[in-house]
């Protein structure tokens, strides 16, 4: 075999390598969607970076994300201060509410929320 063949070979190799690799983080980085059970919230924390995280009594979540009980919210996403508002009157007046999973976990493994729902029992 040829140096150029070996290197033909071994570049194919690498991209199949590669190509599994990437199917197997999208798996990972985009899991289930759907609401949660009403819960209450444990915490909540606006960080320097650019989402709040939330953590939930929910130690289950649709999104299969490694973190069940954390969530984060994009200050960017649309209605992303109503929601942020939700979560500080649920912890004011323990309001149970649930939130919707879009089924994208970030790195550090939590559920990204796109909508929240509240109810007075």
């Amino acid at each position: 075999m040829s140096g150029n063949q070996l290197m033909s070979l071994m570049k194919r190799g690498m991209a199949v390598t590669l190509g599994i690799c990437a199917l197997m983080l999208s798996a990972v980085a985009h899991s289930g969607r759907g609401w949660t059970e009403f819960v209450t919230v444990i915490e909540l924390i606006p960080t320097g970076r650019h989402y709040y995280e939330v953590q939930l009594s929910e130690k289950r979540n649709p999104s299969g994300c490694s973190e069940k009980g954390w969530y984060y919210l994009n200050y960017e996403a649309a209605g992303a201060d109503k929601m942020f508002d939700l979560f500080v009157d649920n912890i004011k007046s323990n309001l149970r509410l649930k939130v919707y999973v879009t089924g994208i976990c970030n790195l550090k493994g939590y559920a990204e929320i796109s909508a929240v729902s509240v109810s007075p029992n």
